[in-house]
């Protein structure tokens, strides 16, 4: 491809159209564990269908082409259920030996990735983006983006604190009311992450982020889309209703 087609030139703009995501889908889902004992959270059933099913299905239709999916708890029952290809993505696993929390996870994930940035999301949330406006946030600046979510709630979130396109700070949790929340999906560039080692566990959201907000600039994109994370009981019961017309 490469030799026919023009050279490197050709291969990078290639590589910049291939739309990747990460899913980090590695918890031990121990809000869930007394409603959904024998599968990873993600594969807990919903509407009749794995929940991470549901997931794959919406990125394959948002124009996504692969995803590396990074696993922990039963990995097992993931791998064997999906195997390599699912709605015409292509899909890698990255399995944790020991935990590595989201920061490890998404540090060794991304070593699997080609394109020069990547789309995470988690595994036990459903999020309706728009991803081409989002893409063209991305191209226009180049710099990561969290994307936030209003809620009428947002005690369980916290919230995010941000000022002219970007987030400069974080709310704590337990403060009830409508907030802006993060989502817990990003845009970031390959290398975002390289000044952590491999294979060791950190919290992407308070290790890296609370801390690179205040020397790099970090883009906030408000997503209108529908937004439920089956994490906790009442939310698991509820999407439960709210997929059974999907």
């Amino acid at each position: 491809m490469v030799h026919k087609h023009g050279g490197y030139e050709y291969f990078a703009k290639s590589l910049s159209k291939m739309r990747e995501a990460i899913i980090l889908a590695g918890g031990f889902g121990t809000r869930l564990r007394k409603l959904v004992a024998d599968v990873p959270k993600s594969m807990a059933p919903v509407a009749g269908r794995p929940f991470l099913e549901i997931v794959l299905s919406t990125l394959a239709e948002k124009g996504f082409s692969r995803v590396v999916l990074s696993l922990g708890f039963m990995a097992e029952t993931i791998i064997s259920h999906f195997k390599d290809c699912y709605a015409g993505l292509e899909l890698e696993y990255v399995v944790e030996e020991k935990p590595l929390g989201t920061g490890g996870a998404l540090r060794l994930a991304i070593t699997r990735c080609d394109s020069d940035h990547v789309y995470v999301f988690n595994g036990d949330t459903y999020l309706d983006l728009e991803v081409e406006d989002l893409e063209c946030q991305w191209q226009d600046h180049h710099n990561p983006i969290i994307v936030g979510r209003e809620v009428p709630d947002a005690t369980r979130y916290g919230r995010l604190i941000i000022d002219e396109g970007r987030v400069i700070g974080f709310a704590e949790k337990g403060v009830s009311g409508p907030g802006l929340i993060n989502a817990g999906c990003y845009v970031l560039n390959h290398n975002q992450l390289d000044d952590f080692p491999l294979n060791e566990a950190f919290s992407f959201e308070i290790d890296y982020l609370t801390k690179a907000v205040n020397y790099q600039t970090i883009d906030i994109f408000i997503t209108h889309g529908y937004f439920i994370d089956i994490g906790v009981p009442e939310d698991f019961h509820r999407a439960q209703i709210e997929f059974a017309g999907h």
